[in-house]
């Protein structure tokens, strides 16, 4: 029997659960004997990933927001250093968060691992110095979009373009009316989907003025012809913030817990933040 290929993984937050539960899948449909290993979401722990720690940990935005809690996230990074070099991974896959696992990749790139970046960064837009210490932290980078690896080969950086998993996912023509009967909407009403974040700090700022929005809407319908307001929640955690906002504005909304693809199948109105939602 061949050894285990042993991956490591570090994923922030629930977009890059979702990337990460499906890499786990692509991944052990080539190597059926590979054991995963790192910071996971409950799609990755679901798809048996060992957490080392949680994905939500990672789920911060901003400059002061960052800034707050970077000693909590340099504490996470030494730790997580030292497991992941028990574990002896054989390869170490940081998906997204580059902000993270760049630094984390190059720790570990200088001890010999094998490194790679899942999802590029955004540095053909901007600060496209920072492809200096990509090339540095990381032996290869999977891009979700096909002109990136140009920007890499210019900069003799390794790039494979991979596509993104949701395209598989997500059909071309999706059932409006199969989708409103999972949710139990009406085909005839009008839906308005919210969609205010995956992070607890979009929530945290941005939540009350999604559940103020959606109240004020209703009071301004006519008798009969208020919408229908439905939110995707990330998580746990994120649906019991946003709860407690919608019940302080006032406002009628049906928390989903995650489907944010059936939701917007129902060909919803849609208002939201980020690219994060489950």
């Amino acid at each position: 029997m061949t050894q285990p290929l042993r991956v490591a993984l570090v994923a922030g937050e629930a977009s890059g659960d979702l990337l990460g539960a499906a890499f786990m899948a692509a991944l052990r449909q080539l190597h059926p004997n590979v054991t995963f290993t790192g910071v996971a979401g409950p799609r990755m722990i679901a798809a048996g990933c060992t957490a080392l720690a949680h994905s939500e940990e990672l789920a911060v935005m901003g400059l002061f927001e960052i800034l707050r809690h970077l000693p909590r996230l340099l504490r996470l990074r030494r730790r997580i250093r030292r497991e992941l070099l028990e574990v002896q991974p054989d390869v170490f896959v940081g998906i997204d968060a580059p902000e993270f696992n760049l630094g984390l990749a190059r720790q570990l790139h200088d001890t010999g691992r094998v490194t790679v970046q899942y999802v590029s960064p955004q540095v053909w837009a901007w600060r496209q110095g920072r492809v200096r210490s990509i090339c540095a932290a990381v032996d290869l980078v999977l891009c979700l979009l096909p002109f990136e690896t140009a920007f890499y080969a210019r900069h003799a950086v390794r790039a494979e373009f991979v596509g993104h998993p949701l395209a598989d996912q997500i059909p071309l023509h999706s059932d409006r009316s199969a989708a409103r009967a999972a949710l139990g909407l009406p085909l005839d009403a009008t839906v308005i989907a919210l969609l205010p974040g995956s992070r607890m700090g979009e929530v945290t700022r941005l939540g009350a003025d999604f559940a103020a929005t959606a109240a004020l809407l209703a009071s301004r319908a006519a008798p009969g012809q208020a919408p229908l307001f439905i939110a995707p929640m990330a998580s746990a955690k994120v649906r019991e913030v946003f709860a407690a906002q919608v019940t302080a504005a006032g406002a009628q909304v049906t928390l989903l817990d995650g489907e944010s693809r059936l939701a917007l199948a129902c060909r919803c109105r849609v208002g939201g933040v980020g690219h994060g939602n489950a």
